[in-house]
């Protein structure tokens, strides 16, 4: 729609006294409006108060001008609200950092405000400022910085400038005045002084701050003074902020604030006269709690959701898959409606209102200086508003008067659960506050049921009773069930279902986080799109890189189990994808390790780090209970030096690097653990040096290495190093896997390695497909048997490997399937059955459904028919019949 700047500039003469008399002061401004050159007239407006040496006074001017401006256009449709706000907002800005240098300078002329911060929240944080609106901002000083007088204490000349900025910008004179100051938001306001020092701003923020506070941080940001001591003090309560876990008793928080916020409020319950536009039920305030609580929640693992606008805050969270996108954009909408009619009610008077008038005749003028007909007709489009917000913000607090779920459960099961809820309240740690009891009686319904609903719903009881007794707090995840009942019932056949994820979860609660995720159902990225999100840390330091890591990897890992109970891909899927997350740590742990070390010890010109996977890893096919098979190897002279402040020779160099990565990949940080690593594949095994040269590596292989090493080498992938050195440990490894070999010494060493591993490591239990005679083991042995002999089917991944010699007729195509059963098993069984043994009945049948299979007996009979194909290929080429059960 076309500008109409005469309708606009007629309605602001005709209903808004205060721009009348704004146009009277500023004709000038005032012609440029009507002649429809809006840019030129806010142009002239930033400029008014030049010449002007004191400093109020020229932002008095300056402010009065803008506001005429601003309003003008605003009326006749030619700036968008968005445009409006931020222009305020900036002026706002330069207002602050002009009274704060001012009141430096008053004091120690030609001083600058280093050390002296001024940090924008509320309104002018998210640039959503208002035409009469107050500000809200916290002035911080570095005591060690601080320009000052000689004699002055550091803390003495803070406040007297404190003191100057809110005369300054508040003092009205014959001009008006240049904003409200509220320094309320400041650390125990009560108690403290008007400029706070940064240090004991971070010690209250770190100990004892408030949970509305954190939600005034969502919108901070520094606006005057010294901006860059601004940024780093936010960056120090960034943790404050945003927590690293989803915090459900936000809500809570928010929940207690909505109430006593309504019970101060004595206006009108709906739209009419007195009504608030601002505080009332389904005003603004309710669509920012709305936004600002779902950042309290999901912002601290969500980066992108950290935006300090209200109406970007819903279009992320909606992008984010985290609220509906109707409901982003109708609490939008309504957002941006009732902003414009605050600034309605705001542009008559220029009084910092957001009620309603209470007259017929006030709230005709305000409708009519909006453009509407009548009082009518606004309140009626108001009701339509408030009535849609309210509704949504309701439901997030659970105040929408729905009668709670009714329970059906068997009584002796009721009884059982009553009996054990009384006995957890007395022993369980998680359960012995206040708040913790209360957060458990609002969820204690929903977990009875759910309860009763598990697969076996007294082992659920007693693996929901052994994570309670690991936490050692448990509000958050009350409340997150809370809000989420339909989550018990996936976390309880998780604990039910798969004792390796309970495990996990008793250790890591926070991992529910990524059930929330919406790649939380997905399978993983490629290796580099993974790596790069565990490169991605907040913090520079080493170990919090190392938390980041073990933070992802723990997370993908879960989720993929997750997805194996609920069927969502085969294992096989889920395999691949756990080798993913696995070498995409590799990738990033190796990084961080590298980086660290070259800090102390420098580089080797020509010399890099090479890593060789193995087993499953070089195979790309994992379990969750897979440990990392890897050989450390290096490129360059053995007799280099490095270059760092502490040099050290090639060979020590490159074994103290291996072993820093090797603990970087598996030793425990404050996130958990990671991996077990396992080096015994490398050259001479634990007698040998963690880390070799290409040369030596491949002067082992051509000369020394057993049968055995070979048929390890078979599965070999380089994952870590450049794409040359990678490419020469690849020649490598098929050179040596393409030597000339006796081929019955090579049979003679295979069947003798096969009846050692069968006396040392006899199978687990019926169901131990790996270890089993016609198994995984005996396919994997006869695989590499037929690549060593025959030099062809060179692969890692052993379905290629299975492919290659099916085309040179040396195993049946079949062979593949039989295969691919096995594994398939066991990268399910790792989780339902990680001992080898039946599985529990709740258990038999997922796992059935996860392989494919409509019942467990299937599945069985599936699983002995693939052995018994096993078996026919291994007595066909080494002539020698298995006993398959």
């Amino acid at each position: 729609m076309a500008a109409d700047w005469q309708s606009g500039l007629d309605r602001a003469l005709a209903h808004a006294p205060f721009l009348r008399l704004a146009s009277e002061r500023r004709p000038e401004l005032t012609e440029l409006l009507a002649e429809g050159d809006g840019e030129a007239a806010l142009t002239a407006a930033k400029a008014s108060g030049d010449g002007i040496e004191d400093v109020g006074d020229l932002l008095r001017k300056e402010r009065l001008s803008l506001a005429l401006v601003l309003g003008v256009a605003d009326l006749a449709g030619a700036t968008p609200l968005a445009r409006v706000m931020q222009e305020l907002s900036d002026f706002a800005d330069r207002a602050l950092d002009a009274a704060m240098l001012a009141a430096v300078c008053r004091r120690v002329p030609d001083a600058d405000a280093s050390g002296f911060v001024g940090l924008a929240l509320g309104k002018q944080g998210a640039g959503e400022l208002n035409y009469s609106s107050d500000i809200d901002p916290i002035l911080l000083f570095d005591p060690t910085r601080l320009a000052k007088r000689e004699r002055d204490e550091p803390g003495e000349a803070a406040q007297r400038y404190a003191r100057h900025v809110v005369e300054l910008l508040s003092q009205p004179t014959g001009e008006g005045y240049v904003l409200r100051v509220d320094l309320r938001l400041r650390p125990a306001s009560e108690v403290s002084p008007l400029a706070v020092p940064i240090n004991g701003a971070i010690s209250h923020y770190e100990t004892s701050a408030l949970a509305w506070e954190r939600a005034a941080f969502i919108r901070a940001r520094p606006a005057g003074g010294d901006l860059a001591a601004g940024e780093a003090f936010l960056e120090d309560i960034r943790p404050f902020v945003w927590r690293k876990s989803l915090d459900f008793t936000a809500i809570e928080s928010i929940r207690r604030l909505t109430a006593r916020i309504r019970s101060a409020y004595k206006g009108p319950r709906e739209p009419g006269p007195g009504f608030d536009v601002k505080k009332g039920r389904g005003g603004i305030r309710e669509i920012e709690f709305y936004a600002q609580t779902h950042q309290l929640i999901y912002g601290g693992r969500n980066p992108a959701l950290r935006r300090r606008g209200t109406r970007a805050t819903l279009d992320a969270l909606a992008a984010a898959e985290v609220i509906g996108a109707d409901d982003a954009q109708v609490l939008g909408e309504s957002y941006d409606r009732l902003r414009v009619i605050e600034h309605r009610l705001q542009m008559v008077n220029d009084r910092q209102t957001h009620q309603i008038p209470d007259g017929e005749e006030a709230i005709d003028n305000v409708a009519r200086l909006d453009g509407l007909p009548d009082g009518k007709a606004l309140i009626e489009e108001l009701r339509e508003i408030t009535d849609a917000v309210a509704e949504r913000y309701d439901a997030l607090l659970g105040e929408d008067d729905t009668a709670p779920a009714s329970v059906s459960v068997p009584d002796d099961f009721r009884d059982h659960f009553e009996s054990r809820v009384k006995s957890w309240k007395g022993t369980i740690r998680a359960l012995r506050s206040t708040e913790a009891l209360k957060a458990f009686d609002a969820m204690r319904n929903d977990l009875l049921q759910a309860l009763a609903d598990a697969p076996d719903p007294d082992r659920a009881l007693a693996r929901w009773e052994t994570l309670l007794t690991r936490l050692p707090t448990a509000i958050n995840l009350f409340r997150l069930f809370e809000e989420r009942p339909g989550l018990l019932e996936r976390v309880l056949r998780i604990l039910t279902l798969a004792r390796p994820l309970a495990d996990a979860l008793a250790r890591r609660p926070e991992l529910l986080d990524v059930l929330f995720d919406a790649s939380g159902a997905q399978l993983p990225d490629d290796v580099p799109a993974l790596a790069a999100r565990m490169a991605r840390s907040e913090e520079d330091d080493y170990e919090a890189r190392l938390d980041r890591l073990r933070q992802i990897v723990g997370e993908g890992r879960f989720a993929l189990g997750a997805q194996m109970i609920e069927c969502r891909h085969d294992p096989l899927d889920i395999a691949e994808g756990l080798c993913r997350i696995a070498e995409a740590a590799i990738a990033t742990g190796a990084a961080a390790a590298v980086e660290e070390f070259r800090g102390t010890h420098g580089e080797i010109a020509g010399s890099e780090l090479v890593v060789l996977g193995l087993g499953r890893l070089g195979g790309g096919a994992l379990t969750h209970a897979s440990d990392l098979d890897i050989v450390f190897l290096f490129t360059g002279d053995i007799g280099a030096e490095s270059d760092g402040r502490r040099p050290l020779s090639s060979t020590l160099y490159f074994n103290r690097l291996a072993t820093r990565v090797s603990a970087a990949l598996s030793v425990p940080t404050a996130e958990g653990a990671l991996y077990e690593v396992d080096t015994r594949l490398r050259p001479q095994g634990k007698q040998g040096p963690l880390a070799v040269s290409l040369d030596a590596f491949a002067k082992y292989q051509r000369e020394d290495a057993w049968t055995w090493e070979h048929m390890a080498l078979a599965r070999a992938r380089p994952l870590y190093g450049s794409d040359a050195a990678k490419e020469q440990l690849r020649i490598i490894v098929r050179n040596a896997l393409c030597q000339l070999r006796d081929k019955a010494k090579l049979r003679e060493d295979v069947l003798s390695m096969r009846a050692d591993v069968l006396a040392n490591k006899p199978a687990q239990g019926p169901l131990d497909v790996k270890l089993l005679r016609g198994g995984l083991v005996d396919s994997e042995f006869l695989i590499h048997y037929l690549q060593l002999r025959e030099g062809v089917a060179l692969e890692p991944a052993l379905e290629k490997a299975i492919s290659g010699l099916a085309d040179a007729g040396l195993l049946p195509v079949e062979h593949a399937e039989n295969h691919l059963m096995l594994t398939r098993f066991l990268v399910a069984e790792r989780l339902f059955a990680p001992d080898g043994y039946e599985p529990p009945e709740a258990a038999k049948s997922v796992l059935a459904k996860a392989c494919g299979f409509d019942s467990y007996a299937d599945l069985l009979q599936a699983l002995l028919e693939a052995r018994r194909g096993i078996a026919t290929q291994w007595s066909r080429h080494f002539d020698e019949d298995l006993e398959i059960e």
